[in-house]
């Protein structure tokens, strides 16, 4: 069998356990065939835990609800991306006070984006983590406001979406996965489903 086709995924059930337009868009990119399903989920992590852990821990949270629902040959991908600047988290801002103390922390400075994924079947899990880092120049105080008047990024951590706006005129310098920073690391995603069907469903 040829790995490196998508036929490997044809007869799969894949589930992406997300609501963000985001992951449903750069999954679709993949061309493989795959449908949303959404159950809610307490996001809250234990504030000691390491920023690449709070990332796996809250892709295992998200993954935790489905656990007892997942049919047979089935994969569930759940993902949940946090920004990291100095050992703090920056979680989703409340409002347009707290947005903007999150950008001007962000100026002119290089953050990290974590994106850890969990993909879980009936019998199997692993879970993974990708990091980027991204560099900002000096933001105005008057682009901060209209950014976040405009584009109002109070869903995303870090409170930007690199996609949007800022990232055009803000955005210096990417390390690493470009669609990890918008919510899902791709590529090596697509590496790691791979490897978990094979293991999973094929037994190699």
């Amino acid at each position: 069998m040829n790995w490196m086709s998508l036929d490997i995924f044809s007869d799969l059930d894949i589930v992406l356990g997300s609501q963000s337009p985001r992951r449903k868009k750069l999954l679709e990119s993949t061309h493989i065939s795959f449908r949303v399903w959404v159950i809610p989920v307490n996001e809250n992590f234990p504030p000691n835990l390491p920023p690449v852990e709070i990332a796996e821990y809250l892709s295992k949270q998200k993954a935790a609800v489905f656990k007892e629902n997942i049919p047979e040959r089935t994969i569930v991908i759940t993902a949940d991306t946090i920004v990291v600047k100095d050992k703090n988290i920056l979680n989703k801002a409340s409002d347009e006070s707290q947005a903007f103390e999150m950008l001007r922390l962000l100026s002119g400075t290089t953050h990290e984006v974590i994106t850890g994924v969990c993909l879980t079947s009936k019998n199997r899990q692993t879970c993974f983590h990708e990091i980027t880092r991204v560099t900002f120049k000096e933001l105005a105080d008057d682009e901060i406001n209209y950014y976040i008047q405009n584009f109002k990024p109070f869903d995303k951590a870090g409170a930007y979406g690199i996609q949007e706006w800022i990232g055009a005129v803000a955005v210096t310098r990417v390390e690493g996965s470009y669609d990890n920073v918008v919510g899902l690391p791709v590529a090596r995603l697509i590496e790691e489903l791979k490897i978990f069907i094979r293991k999973d469903f094929f037994s190699i």
